[in-house]
């Protein structure tokens, strides 16, 4: 049975617009401490400063990696990847290089997110692989469920938000099929009520990427759920 609790703890609450401010932050935090979400979702520049306000609460910090767009290179990535994990990131999501995967140089998108899960693992973080799935086909999100079965990250995700498109529930049904229990989903981008991220757990997704975290809630308590 779903509770508020619950529900937080799939919530990674978001806030990854180019003109935040510490006051955004400051805001946040306090609200991922008051729901109890699993993670904030930052960009990198934000993470020691979130560590700072977070640290007497179980919540994780969450850097975005190659954001939003994926195009930087391996060892570019890697680098923010360290960068974050060093200043207090406890999970990472990182963007694919889409020009790769149309270009079918999966050696290259193998190697890629090798690189990242390689240092997740080594430094005990979560990693979850950024599809992007608006610019995709369904052969190619296919094949970068192949590729993450490989590497095993911990979580293949729909979307980043700013893309031409969001999560889809066929999209988060497609890639579960696809993975199976090995890896985990996250589903992120247009995800606003309490409706719309029931809908995407039924259908698979273990994360819920959010900036809409207060009015799911508000939306639940409504629903009589404690």
């Amino acid at each position: 049975m779903e509770t508020l609790k619950s529900i937080a703890q799939r919530i990674d609450h978001t806030y990854l617009k180019a003109y935040a401010s510490k006051s955004d932050m400051d805001k946040l935090c306090e609200e991922a401490k008051i729901y109890g979400t699993k993670m904030v979702a930052i960009n990198p520049v934000w993470v020691r400063y979130c560590k700072e306000l977070l640290k007497d609460a179980d919540i994780h910090v969450g850097a975005a990696i190659g954001f939003p767009l994926g195009q930087m290179t391996i060892e570019a990535k890697a680098f923010e990847t360290e960068d974050a994990i060093k200043n207090g990131a406890d999970e990472i999501d990182y963007v694919i290089n889409i020009s790769a995967l149309k270009d079918k140089n999966y050696a290259y998108l193998e190697k890629e997110m090798q690189t990242i899960v390689d240092i997740c693992k080594q430094n005990n973080v979560t990693s979850k692989v950024i599809f992007e799935n608006c610019y995709l086909e369904k052969d190619e999100i296919r094949v970068m469920c192949d590729i993450a079965l490989k590497c095993m990250p911990d979580y293949i995700k729909t979307s980043t938000g700013f893309g031409t498109g969001g999560a889809t529930l066929e999209d988060v049904k497609f890639m579960k099929g696809c993975v199976g229990d090995k890896i985990k989903v996250k589903a992120a981008g247009g995800i606003r009520t309490f409706e719309d991220y029931m809908a995407y757990v039924k259908a698979g997704a273990e994360r819920i990427g959010t900036s809409n975290t207060l009015n799911i809630i508000k939306e639940a308590k409504d629903e009589g759920i404690r």
